[in-house]
Formats: structure tokens, C-alpha cells, sequence
């Protein structure tokens, strides 16, 4: 699911709210592609503190000491500032505009619809999510994307159809707005830009889709407008949209690149979350992370050593399927069920790999944590960068709609 429309950058936007510090749920779920996509996209990494304020705006006091957590432990855990642009939601007033202006053409049901509206309402009861705010959340998300007309978003597989949504969005803002005065005559003068061999087959090949249907015309199209050095980025994305006989692609739509992270779980077997309280924070000292692993529960059947058990049946099973290699599993699984090993023999093998794990995290962040202005200078240097870029594509979408008055 990792393919781009044509015409989009090779532009990753993610980001993570602020309630709290990270857990290894969030390093193996989220941190660790983000390290692998930094080195391959231009990424955009943000803390969603409005998003955090759609199921916590009644414990505003915790956003501001999670948001430099937060930020700490993703530079301990390799995010590269000079490589990823690092920025905070609120900071960039784009998003609220972006999102007040989308709002002006999204239809109701469109929220209404998307599933994790009334899953996490029925998840979420001792909150009241009776507002907008929590209902208009994944819009916010959709004016996030689309503010840095990002092609790839990382999502899982619970957040596609949020994503999925932006895309209707966007195509239905480029359907109402993409029509240029003189959009026709726009396009052609764009043609001419490419040279007399390159606007010819443009031509050849935009009739050949538009009147016979060929699709393979369309694709080399579309490659032959992304080899194009000397017309401008918006005479680009209004050839785009000629070519299928609409508008100018204001908005590009963005695809989802689903993340095939590990479930983490949690130490009594449910997900690692803080609202269940079975989280191993990445700063958690490591007396506490040894203390907590030997105190999880096992296999109810294994009340004594000598009692044969069965891994699946176990919660520190599970973290072996993330942490052990093949020889590893296969000691567990032969130990447990014939009662050769104990579980603290078998859990001392979790706690030795999540220490070996944790301890360069910690070592970086105790360092980290030692400059806060550091880590506030790059969070500006990066929100610089993001204005910057959001503010770019509000110029088009105010010009688009009709609010770029003189």
C-alpha cells in the first residue's frame, strides 16, 4: 500500500500525542519504522497535542512535560533532527485553518462513518466524547496530511480508514475547487513549457486514454510529467489533472503505507497500554523493568516447578515471539512443556533482551534531558521548516477557494 500518486512528494507525515511517556508499545510500533522511513523520505514527524485534546482536553497539565518526554524519547531512540523535520501541531496554525476550511466541504456522515468513532467511544466510557472535537478528529488528521500534501502516511491497520478518508476529502476539495478560470487555456500554455517533442506526446498520449481508455497511455504520462525539470510545481499538478480531463490537484491524495509492527504486549497479556496499566516506559530503571517481568503472571497450570506447562498459554510467551530467535523459542517451548526450566529461568531471558535493548535509549536521553534548550531549539528549527512548508500549500488553497483577496 505504499505506492504514490503521481505528481505527490516522497513525503512521510506522522505523529503521536502527547499523554504521557513512551513505552516499548510505541518504540516497536511506531519509533522504529520511523528511524527506517527517515532515511528513505522526507519526513515530517509531529506531536498532535489538538489530537490529544479530542479524549483529554480535561487534563490539559499533562501536555506540556509529555511533549518534551515525548520529543527526548525520540531523539534517544534515532530520530534524526537534521534529517526529519521535528514539530509541534499547535505551532502551526495551518492545520486549524486547514481543517475550519475542509470542514466548510466535508459531509457529516463522512465522520459519522468511520469506524474508530464509536469503537473508541464504547473503549473510551469514562470520557465524554459527545463534542465535536472528537468527532472531527480524523478531519484534523485529514488537514494534517494534507497540509504538506504528504503521499505517505504509516498507519495501522485500525487507522487506514482514516487516511482513506483524506483521500475522498481531498479528491472531493480538487473537484470543487480545481477548476481555474482559464483552466483549459492554463494547461495548454503548461504544455508548451515541456518542448515542442514532450508536448506532443503528452497530447498523443492524454487522447489516447481520454478517448480509447488506455491505461498504460495514462501511466506513461505520468511518468513523463514527473521527468519534467522546467515547468513549475503548479503547472505540474495542472497537467496532472488534464490529463483525466479535470481540474489542478490543489490537494494530492495521499496512500497509506501500512506498518507490519509486532502487537506488543503488555505484562497480563492485553496490549501494552497505559490505561491497563502493563507498560514497560523506555525509561523505566532497570531494577523496575527486572522487577516487573518476574512479578507478570505465567501459565495458571504451572503452580509448581516441576508442573509442565504451555507457552501459548503464557504472556511471557509472547514477548519471546518478539525478543527470541528460533533456537531461543524452541528452549522455551520444549523447557516449559516438559518442566526442564522454570519461568524465571524463562523470563530472565525477556528481561536480559529488554534491558539490552533499553540501555543505549536511556544512555542517550539521560543525556538528552540534560540540555532542554537544545531539544527546544530543534523543535523550533523544526516548526520553522513546517510553517514553512503548510504555509505553501495554504497560499494554493486560499487562492483555490477564493479567499486570497487583494
Amino acid at each position: 500500500m505504499s505506492t504514490v500518486l503521481p505528481g505527490q512528494p516522497m513525503r512521510v507525515l506522522s505523529g503521536m500525542r502527547p499523554t504521557g511517556r513512551l513505552h516499548l508499545g510505541h518504540y516497536h510500533g511506531v519509533l522504529k519504522n520511523w528511524v527506517k522511513l527517515q532515511t528513505e523520505y522526507e519526513c515530517f514527524f509531529f506531536v498532535a497535542d489538538w489530537h490529544a485534546l479530542t479524549t483529554h482536553y480535561e487534563d490539559p497539565q499533562i501536555m506540556e512535560e509529555s511533549i518534551w518526554d515525548m520529543v527526548v524519547d525520540w531523539l534517544a531512540a534515532g530520530i534524526d533532527p537534521g534529517t526529519a523535520t521535528l514539530f509541534i501541531q499547535s505551532r502551526i496554525l495551518s492545520h486549524a485553518e486547514l481543517h475550519v476550511l475542509l470542514s466548510m466541504v466535508t459531509p457529516l456522515s463522512w465522520l459519522e462513518r468511520v469506524p474508530s468513532y464509536k469503537d473508541q467511544q464504547a473503549e473510551l466510557k469514562d470520557r465524554d466524547l459527545l463534542t465535536y472535537g472528537f468527532l472531527g478528529y480524523p478531519l484534523l488528521q485529514s488537514a494534517d496530511i494534507l497540509a504538506y500534501r504528504a503521499g505517505i502516511v504509516p498507519v495501522g491497520e485500525d487507522q487506514v480508514a482514516h487516511v482513506e478518508l483524506t483521500r475522498e476529502i481531498a479528491r472531493r476539495f480538487n473537484h470543487l475547487y480545481g477548476r481555474e478560470p482559464d483552466y483549459e487555456n492554463r494547461a495548454e500554455e503548461a504544455i508548451k513549457k515541456m518542448g515542442k517533442k514532450n508536448a506532443k506526446l503528452y497530447r498523443d498520449l492524454r487522447t489516447a486514454y481520454l478517448e480509447q481508455g488506455n491505461h498504460e497511455a495514462l501511466d506513461t504520462a505520468h511518468a513523463l510529467l514527473e521527468r519534467q525539470k522546467n515547468i513549475a510545481l503548479g503547472d505540474k499538478e495542472r497537467l496532472f489533472g488534464y490529463l483525466e480531463g479535470g481540474g489542478k490537484i490543489i490537494l494530492p491524495e495521499p496512500k497509506a503505507l501500512l506498518t507490519h509492527a509486532p502487537k506488543m504486549p503488555g505484562l497480563d497479556g492485553r496490549k501494552m497500554s497505559k490505561s491497563y496499566n502493563n507498560v514497560i516506559s523506555l525509561r523505566e530503571p532497570p531494577v523496575e523493568v527486572e522487577k516487573k517481568f518476574r512479578t507478570m503472571p505465567t501459565d495458571p497450570a504451572r503452580v509448581h516447578r516441576s508442573d509442565p506447562g504451555n507457552p501459548d498459554k503464557c504472556p511471557v510467551w509472547d514477548f519471546h515471539l518478539i525478543y527470541s530467535d528460533g533456537e531461543k523459542k524452541d528452549w522455551v517451548q520444549k523447557g516449559c512443556r516438559s518442566a526442564k526450566i522454570g519461568c524465571l529461568e524463562c523470563k530472565q531471558v525477556i528481561i536480559d533482551a529488554v534491558l539490552a535493548e533499553l540501555k543505549p535509549i536511556q544512555e542517550r536521553a539521560a543525556e538528552l534531558s540534560r540540555d532542554p534548550l537544545a531539544i527546544k531549539n530543534i523543535i523550533a528549527d523544526g516548526c520553522k521548516r513546517a510553517q514553512a512548508t503548510a504555509e505553501a500549500t495554504m497560499a494554493e488553497v486560499r487562492d483555490a477557494i477564493g479567499l486570497s483577496y487583494s
